[in-house]
């Protein structure tokens, strides 16, 4: 099977020097959710970071990081970034916003840079997967080494 092509995320990475691996999975349009993409690569799905977009007041666009398997808490989202509330974009906006499709949306390499947060669970783990830019291929990196990419913080963003 030939190389997949690098995306727009991964020449980010590449001229910041930072170390990754691509893994590559089947995609199935019907679900795009992340534990669908955990299955496939036959990993947990919480080490496969999904990415989200919000949007918070008073200070706008911010992505959360967290596990497949988790739910994200909106509220604690919105107290990292000093808002008084946040909500999920509409999924129209997030390619316009982002640069990347539902399904391959990724913290790094986005239209504009957000504020980034990512999932303390995340900091358990050697290698993390997340979203290289485009369905169908995950980052595999270090949590820190993300978090420095993309000027990110860690901390506890999800439903309890």
């Amino acid at each position: 099977m030939a190389a997949p092509k690098k995306t727009n995320a991964a020449r980010v990475l590449d001229k910041l020097g930072i170390p990754y691996a691509l893994n590559t999975y089947p995609v199935d349009l019907d679900d795009l959710s992340a534990i669908h993409v955990a299955e496939s690569m036959g990993v947990e799905a919480s080490c496969v970071f999904k990415t989200l977009v919000t949007k918070g007041s008073p200070h706008g666009i911010a992505l959360g990081v967290i596990p497949g398997d988790a739910e994200l808490s909106l509220k604690k989202l919105a107290a990292v970034f000093g808002n008084k509330n946040a909500e999920m974009v509409p999924l129209k906006d997030v390619l316009p916003l982002t640069g990347y499709v539902r399904g391959g949306c990724s913290p790094v390499g986005t239209k504009k840079p957000y504020p980034v947060c990512i999932h303390e669970s995340a900091l358990l783990y050697d290698k993390i997967y997340v979203s290289a830019g485009q369905r169908g291929l995950q980052f595999v990196i270090h949590p820190e080494d993300l978090a420095r990419a993309v000027d990110a913080v860690f901390a506890d963003i999800v439903m309890s």
